[in-house]
């Protein structure tokens, strides 16, 4: 992806935090305002998917926000969205700094083409048997993607994470372990697997999807790990769900429930979760309120296990779990002031990308769920505010969930009274350009 200058010198300002940039951004504008007596610009200020977009060259400034830009780093437009290859201009102060920026990043590439050298030699060093580095290495590279992948676009974990599920298939193939490392680079494989079937959902692959998963379920069957044999459970219940197929949502989702009831860990509160939204797409307005039951009760007897430790995908929040409930009851057309608080507190536990358990995914989902709520109670103009933050996801975000979040709302704004109203036409039209055929895919 092509860096440009803007983007260069946010990061050397260590402005990427979207909260950081926008206090910057608001303080410029308020000052120019002043300085130009233009009260209008005091009210530009993006939102942080907005201020994304820019950084990452998906979407260009409007007239009132590039004045403050403009202002703030001394560049026009077309310098700022320019290349940042080659020397900086000096207009700006800020710029004496630039070049060894510049350099330090070069650095950090080097740096990280160098560990994974030393990764692959440390790999092949082990020769003749398994060695507790190589386990290491794995365990840190399945730790860090647990963590990561809901954070960042798909197009920056891909690689690493195809790398890794081979150096695993290729280490228990080759038979160089010990009995005792058996069991741990089984339960590597399932998660990498699980991960890689994850992934090709968010492509908008269910076929391939589906294959790894399965394949993560030989090797939890194979690890004897209750635990990852429900989250596999769990998995396939997601990717059939989004897909519509709401019988085998329900049917995973229940499977995994009733083959390990022992269960303490959160994912003892993600099935009955997943089994909601299933029987919410099915119309089954009984089974959503008795799965969400379900789901409040394990919470209260959460003990964190295995997977709880490695964070991000593999653990389910009481925010993520507050997602699902609101989303079970959006999709029975509840707009009542329940369900409305429900949405509205989802979308407000997703706001703060600083909490461990923020997910762009999960933020586009509780967003658009609050914008149904709205639509169904006549409010347009709110709908239109709660989905505009995913309107302006970068393409590279844009996954098979949040898309067809997206589309839910297009469909409800195509019916009853609201669909002549020249808001909901020309947000059909927006989402209309945010449909699966610009789904970025890994590069």
């Amino acid at each position: 992806m092509r860096k440009t200058l803007f983007r260069l010198l946010v990061d050397e300002k260590e402005w990427k935090d979207p909260g950081a940039f926008i206090h910057q951004f608001s303080k410029a504008a308020e000052k120019l305002a002043e300085a130009e007596n233009a009260p209008a610009l005091r009210t530009c200020t993006p939102a942080a998917s907005t201020f994304e977009a820019w950084y990452y060259g998906q979407r260009t400034p409007n007239r009132d926000a590039r004045r403050v830009l403009v202002s703030m780093f001394g560049h026009s437009i077309e310098r700022l969205w320019g290349a940042a290859d080659g020397p900086l201009p000096s207009t700006s102060p800020a710029n004496d700094r630039a070049i060894p920026h510049a350099v330090l990043h070069e650095m950090r590439k080097g740096a990280e083409m160098a560990a994974r050298r030393a990764r692959e030699f440390a790999l092949g060093a082990e020769q003749g048997q398994l060695g507790d580095e190589t386990l290491g290495f794995l365990q840190d590279e399945v730790k860090r993607i647990a963590g990561i992948y809901q954070r960042v676009p798909l197009s920056s974990v891909f690689g690493d994470l195809v790398r890794a599920q081979e150096d695993v298939f290729r280490l228990i193939e080759g038979g160089r372990h010990r009995p005792t490392q058996l069991r741990q680079l089984q339960i590597m494989a399932t998660l990498l697997s699980w991960f890689m079937a994850k992934a090709g959902h968010d492509m908008d692959n269910p076929h391939t999807a589906m294959m790894q998963a399965r394949t993560a379920g030989v090797c939890a069957q194979q690890a004897e790990h209750p635990g990852l044999m429900a989250l596999v459970d769990g998995l396939k219940s997601l990717i059939t769900y989004w897909t519509g197929q709401a019988d085998d949502a329900l049917f995973y989702a229940r499977k995994g429930a009733a083959e390990h009831p022992e269960l303490r860990g959160s994912v003892s509160v993600w099935l009955p979760s997943l089994e909601a939204r299933a029987a919410a797409l099915l119309g089954d307005a009984e089974t959503v309120r008795s799965a969400n039951l379900r789901a409040a009760e394990s919470r209260e007897h959460v003990v964190p296990d295995d997977l709880d430790q490695l964070g991000g995908l593999l653990t389910f929040p009481e925010p993520k779990q507050l997602y699902y409930t609101a989303e079970s009851h959006v999709l029975l057309g509840q707009g009542d002031a329940e369900t409305a608080e429900q949405a509205q507190r989802a979308a407000a536990a997703f706001s703060d990308r600083s909490t461990e358990h923020w997910a762009f995914g999960d933020e586009a989902g509780a967003l658009c769920n609050l914008s149904l709520v709205r639509l169904y109670g006549g409010d347009l103009d709110g709908t239109a505010d709660a989905l505009r933050p995913v309107l302006d996801l970068p393409t590279d975000q844009r996954n098979r969930g949040i898309v067809v979040s997206a589309q839910r709302v297009r469909t409800a704004l195509a019916q009853g009274p609201v669909r002549t109203a020249a808001v909901a036409r020309e947000l059909r039209e927006e989402i209309g350009q945010f449909s699966p055929t610009r789904l970025a895919l890994p590069r």
